[in-house]
């Protein structure tokens, strides 16, 4: 089968390239021709289809080529249409699987694959196919105002960086491709959820529930093996260090707890600086470690010797990586009632659940910590998890690919 994968990033940056790169790899590996298509960008990975890639643009940076280049590229990229046109062409593709093109590369992309009757398989990595600002969440809560296409909720609240001016383009782009021209709907074949609740939310935006499948994750079976590791009294966050992932709540809860207990931090954000005058305020300097990014096998000794990993955030998470790796790796984990999370965690029985944002409850699940066998909390944890393998992951997808190469 010959499967065009798309992704506006070809490195390793978040949940949304760990699955792109590792499926698209996957499926090589499994003797199919896959290409791909993405943005140049000094970070990528090797690929023999770069020369294909679209130009890099960021939109954080200051550069006045990008600020001008931005609406429209964002809107109807036409470099993206002609490169991808270009692709296509050399490729010619059974199926095209799409992840992130928002911004970068542009839904521009779908008019060609409509114009060849390719079909479509969008996986929702985030939720920007409802959502201008891609989180469901502003001004400190879990947002769905934009129901019913109401995009100028987004100018109303500034919901994207705080801007009027950002969250103008972000509803205009809304706007074009949902409600004037249709991109999506006239083309994408089926959406992918990595968790059920993602389903429901897009379906209850307007999204057809025919047209939306839960797909779980896969994870790394090499996980499940069983490591002896001695479990170290410390509790584990990791993760991006931003706001949404209300690491804050999680420090609020360790003041609360008697005998407060350690807790190491691994990652990198916007928020780290103001994470690190938390702890002085908080008066838990000593206590919690900042350890920065890390990654493999030290990442993984990290988890493995932690009494528990907490995951306390406060935007509705779809169905994170740092879950089902915890999971794989027989780790009890303290999570937020929000999103995806619960549907992994039974509360104690495979893990712990607490109020989304409430410290108080936070800290009384992790002072319940000592009352629980942690180990065979770990063993129910693992067990929930183990059927999520590469092979029926993949298996799965074959089918999906299958199922749409019929009917063109």
């Amino acid at each position: 089968m010959k499967i065009l994968q798309v992704n506006k990033f070809h490195y390793l940056r978040g949940g949304a390239e760990k699955y792109f790169l590792d499926i698209s790899e996957a499926l090589r590996q499994l003797g199919h021709e896959v290409a791909v298509f993405s943005m140049n960008h000094p970070k990528n990975l090797p690929s023999p289809w770069s020369k294909y890639f679209v130009s890099r643009i960021s939109f954080n940076e200051s550069k006045w080529r990008d600020k001008l280049l931005a609406p429209g590229r964002i809107i109807y990229s036409l470099e993206a249409k002609r490169k991808f046109k270009k692709l296509v062409d050399d490729f010619r593709p059974d199926i095209i699987h799409i992840h992130n093109i928002y911004h970068q590369l542009s839904p521009s992309i779908l008019a060609v694959a409509r114009k060849y009757r390719i079909p479509v398989v969008m996986h929702l990595h985030d939720y920007k196919l409802v959502c201008p600002n891609y989180q469901l969440f502003v001004d400190n809560q879990i947002c769905y105002r934009c129901r019913k296409q109401r995009y100028c909720q987004a100018i109303k609240h500034r919901c994207f960086q705080g801007s009027w001016l950002k969250s103008a383009l972000v509803a205009l782009e809304m706007f074009w491709h949902h409600r004037v021209w249709k991109i999506y709907e006239k083309t994408v074949s089926l959406y992918l959820a990595p968790s059920a609740f993602m389903k429901e939310t897009v379906v209850s935006f307007g999204i057809p529930e025919a047209k939306v499948e839960v797909l779980y994750n896969f994870i790394d079976q090499a996980k499940l093996e069983k490591k002896e590791v001695k479990m170290e009294d410390y509790l584990l966050y990791y993760g991006r260090l931003s706001f949404e992932k209300g690491i804050n709540i999680l420090l609020e809860a360790l003041r609360l707890v008697p005998n407060t207990p350690r807790l190491k931090i691994v990652g990198v954000g916007p928020e780290e600086d103001q994470l690190k005058d938390s702890v002085k305020s908080l008066g838990l300097e000593g206590l919690v470690e900042f350890l920065g990014a890390k990654y493999g096998s030290e990442l993984e000794e990290i988890i493995l010797s932690a009494k528990a990993i907490i995951i306390p955030s406060v935007w509705a998470e779809n169905m994170p990586f740092v879950l089902l790796e915890s999971l794989a790796l027989g780790k009890a984990v303290i999570a937020s009632r929000t999103g995806g999370l619960p549907e992994l965690i039974t509360s104690g029985e495979t893990g712990f659940l607490f109020e989304n944002g409430n410290s108080a409850d936070l800290a009384e699940k992790i002072m319940a910590l000592n009352d629980y066998n942690l180990a065979q909390i770990g063993s129910a944890a693992q067990a929930t998890v183990v059927d999520l393998t590469l092979e029926k992951h993949y298996n799965r997808l074959l089918e999906i690919y299958q199922r749409f190469i019929k009917k063109v």
